[in-house]
């Protein structure tokens, strides 16, 4: 299986890299190809079908818990070799990782993902990405899986940014949001029809001794 990557001086990375470096987030609504679009779609239903999706936790190691009055998605980690669409998608994150590190210097050594499925009326209240203990998530990084996607079935993803602005995206299939993780507070709001993405972090060397 071959990892899909593209030189990290690219085009549509570096307006990732400057968007960033401008306002602390990007929306990209044309990322993927389609053909990956759908099957990271087809690889997220199939292991939600067969009983690999489990209810996500809220905090961390010992103090994590599963309250579904926060959030109410199920997901799945990814890991190399798995799929090949795993892989393709992996692939582009590293080199959008290096495009990050070349243009911001933020030492960025690996990325984390998972699928998540969000059924109707799933939400995720908000919140930031990064752990009060654990300051390794530096950048935030969604993937859309959704196709023909409309604005009245809801599962917007709410930003709150600076000055009491409230930025809302639509997840479309093949959009992808990245935005810093410890500065940009956000929600999932319900939907009416089942809401599928690939949820991912950018992390830097932690400080932690082992």
């Amino acid at each position: 299986m071959r990892a899909m990557q593209i030189p990290s001086d690219h085009p549509l990375l570096l307006r990732i890299v400057d968007d960033l470096a401008e306002r602390g987030w990007s929306q990209q609504n044309i990322f993927l190809p389609d053909a990956l679009t759908r099957a990271l779609a087809a690889e997220c239903r199939q292991r939600a079908a067969e009983g690999e999706l489990a209810p996500a936790a809220v905090g961390r190691g010992p103090f994590s818990e599963i309250r579904e009055g926060i959030r109410g998605d199920r997901i799945q980690w990814i890991e190399p070799g798995q799929a090949q669409a795993c892989d393709r998608y992996l692939g582009l994150m590293d080199s959008l990782r290096e495009a990050m590190n070349r243009g911001l210097f933020l030492g960025l050594e690996d990325f984390e993902s998972h699928f998540a499925l969000y059924p109707p009326g799933a939400f995720y209240l908000k919140h930031v990405d990064r752990f009060r203990d654990d300051d390794r998530r530096m950048v935030s990084a969604v993937l859309y899986l959704n196709d023909a996607w409309l604005p009245e079935h809801g599962g917007q993803l709410r930003m709150y940014l600076d000055d009491g602005v409230e930025h809302d995206v639509v997840p479309s299939g093949g959009c992808l949001v990245v935005f810093l993780s410890g500065q940009i507070p956000h929600e999932v709001l319900p939907a009416t029809r089942d809401r599928l993405s690939l949820t991912g972090w950018f992390r830097r060397r932690g400080n932690e001794l082992f």
